[in-house]
């Protein structure tokens, strides 16, 4: 089953009682969530969640929200990114795959498919193989746009860290490029040590942010597609 992210859909939660909807959010699936985001909180609820999620500029979490269609138009989006992510997650187990809004926000660490060797930003043989599975997906469902974000862990110099993300996520983002995945659809961040998802304080944290992070978000085709059924 597709990862919850509890803390992200809290937000969405909160917000959906302000409107008299909880129930409603609470018992919809991914695709009808983003109809029922749209329809009962409009604009508002657009808002609260753009402060509230991905508020760091330039972030993963940041394009997703801040792409949020939401209404009819928006359930028809998410049931396309249901589809997709359930693709990501079957082909590569690895990954932390999570439905957010109506993107899809995937996470790879040193134990997961996509990962550096220490100190590295070569893509290694077996990160290859997992990301030609995704360059295959993302070709079957042309019609959206894709971040590619690199982190590191608090280890070391923050000048390094920060460049060491750079050279990672740009590592990915030109292995897509030269698999046939337009340029035009790649956006490439880096954060170094800035945007922590675990307990750097551990091992087991540090490791985990280690990551390179993708998001999945509809480009103006697919928006526009989707508002095309509602009319």
């Amino acid at each position: 089953m597709i990862k919850s992210n509890l803390k992200k859909f809290s937000i969405i939660l909160m917000a959906a009682t302000m409107f008299g909807s909880c129930d409603a959010v609470q018992n919809a699936n991914n695709t009808q969530k983003g109809a029922v985001i749209g329809t009962t909180a409009g604009a508002v609820l657009g808002g609260v969640l753009g402060n509230n999620v991905g508020n760091k500029e330039n972030s993963v979490l940041g394009a997703v929200i801040g792409g949020v269609v939401g209404g009819v138009a928006g359930g028809i989006i998410g049931k396309q990114m249901d589809k997709q992510a359930q693709k990501i997650e079957e082909e590569i187990p690895g990954a932390e795959v999570t439905r957010v809004g109506e993107g899809i926000d995937i996470v790879f660490d040193e134990t997961s498919g996509v990962y550096f060797d220490t100190n590295k930003h070569n893509i290694n043989t077996k990160s290859r193989t997992n990301l030609n599975k995704l360059v295959g997906i993302f070709k079957e469902y042309p019609d959206t746009n894709i971040i590619v974000e690199g982190h590191t862990d608090s280890s070391g110099d923050d000048a390094y860290n920060l460049e060491l993300s750079k050279k990672r996520a740009n590592a990915v983002t030109s292995y897509l490029i030269s698999q046939g995945i337009s340029k035009e659809r790649l956006t490439t961040y880096f954060h170094g040590e800035t945007l922590p998802k675990y307990d750097n304080a551990t091992a087991e944290g540090r490791a985990k942010n280690r990551r390179v992070e993708l998001g999945v978000l509809a480009n103006e085709k697919m928006i526009e597609d989707a508002k095309s059924k509602v009319d």
